[in-house]
């Protein structure tokens, strides 16, 4: 189980707890017949977002709770423990509200942000296409103003709830200027020309669709361009720095449930008259498991307190996401080899750990990505 955490309210103590109880007793028991039948689980985000668990750290005045990003990475990890599916879409989720919250005017939030935040809709977020993964600013999917509508015609690639989501932060080109020329869309998923391809087929998060998106004279109004054109690039590069805090503590949860995983069965397995966990051999291997664990964790806190506070944490978020995703890597890779070959069949969760545990080094930026981002920021502090 993970550490017991220091959190700065009561309120938040109860969340948690609220949260513990959710993942246990309505995720965790049905996650593997989810994964193994690639069923989207629509009813359990629902639940989260009756549960008030949809629009954490956003201001009340729109349906938030106005707690503190440590808090809310804490629940995204206890999501992510009992169901990684679950807790990477309510950290897509959070991410897709981030343009609209951020940068859209009172009207827009007043329209739009209650029935994000609120468990209604379901968001999505549309940067990536086919030959603009890293290099986001080569993005080519055109919206051309007409009249009182943008027509937008593209493809997206890679999105996380693409044909699932009930509406798509979209970056879009308005312009043939390089970066300064993308702009953001809020584009609802029952727009006239929006369409899902079939999902990708992939090795992990089976349960969490991933497709393309077509726009092929996708018509949506201009009153759904969150800030300015030529401002799309910098909403979505913010948006990425608090996202990959997210995915963060989504590879934390998922490391802590493959360690959990590996003692139980390494006290539980007996081997020449002892339980295996008694070996020095297995007691360094779990010990350097929970030190990965605990040092991840760590880290995404501190990077989350430094954005609580107002003060720079671009640099704290990439170390985090490269921290904690390569640590979830090796976390579940290591657990498997803890149950040997039990762990290579489907009778126990952590091959599915281990498959589960690879996308997060390259979505949200890859781990060679964030590495870049590192150095950049030593370069100009």
């Amino acid at each position: 189980m993970p550490a017991e955490r220091l959190l700065p309210s009561t309120e938040a103590e109860d969340l948690l707890k609220l949260t513990r109880e959710i993942a246990r007793d309505e995720l965790a028991p049905i996650a593997a017949e989810h994964e193994e039948a690639g069923r989207f689980p629509r009813e359990q985000f629902r639940l989260l977002g009756r549960s008030g668990l949809l629009g954490l750290p956003y201001p009340e005045r729109w349906g938030g709770a106005a707690l503190p990003y440590e808090v809310y990475l804490q629940v995204l990890e206890e999501i992510a423990t009992a169901w990684m599916s679950v807790g990477v879409g309510l950290s897509v989720h959070t991410m897709s509200c981030y343009a609209l919250a951020g940068h859209g005017t009172d009207e827009q939030r007043d329209r739009f942000l209650p029935d994000m935040l609120g468990g209604d809709l379901l968001g999505a977020y549309a940067l990536s296409e086919s030959h603009a993964g890293s290099d986001a600013a080569a993005l080519s999917t055109r919206a051309t103003r007409d009249g009182d509508d943008y027509v937008v015609n593209g493809t997206k690639a890679w999105i996380t709830h693409g044909g699932e989501a009930d509406f798509y932060t979209t970056m879009v080109r308005t312009a043939d200027t390089g970066a300064k020329g993308i702009s953001c869309l809020l584009v609802p998923a029952d727009t006239p020309g929006l369409s899902a391809a079939p999902p990708e087929r992939k090795m992990g998060l089976t349960g969490s669709t991933t497709a393309q998106m077509l726009f092929e004279g996708a018509r949506v109004p201009a009153d759904r361009l969150l800030g300015a054109e030529g401002e799309g690039l910098k909403i979505a590069l913010t948006s990425l720095n608090s996202g990959r805090l997210g995915i963060a503590a989504c590879a934390v949860g998922l490391a802590q449930a493959a360690l959990d995983e590996a003692v139980a069965y390494a006290k539980g397995r007996r081997q020449f008259g002892r339980a295996i966990i008694d070996f020095q051999g297995m007691e360094f291997l779990l010990a350097d498991m929970a030190a990965a664990v605990e040092s991840a964790r760590a880290t995404y806190l501190e990077a989350a307190r430094r954005r609580d506070r107002g003060l720079p944490f671009v640099r704290q978020a990439s170390i985090a996401k490269l921290v904690a995703t390569d640590a979830a890597m090796k976390v579940t890779t290591d657990a498997v080899q803890v149950l040997g070959g039990a762990g290579f069949t489907r009778d126990f969760p952590v091959e599915r750990y281990m498959r589960e545990a690879k996308v997060p080094q390259i979505f949200e930026g890859t781990n060679q990505i964030q590495r870049v981002v590192i150095a950049r920021e030593l370069k100009t502090a």
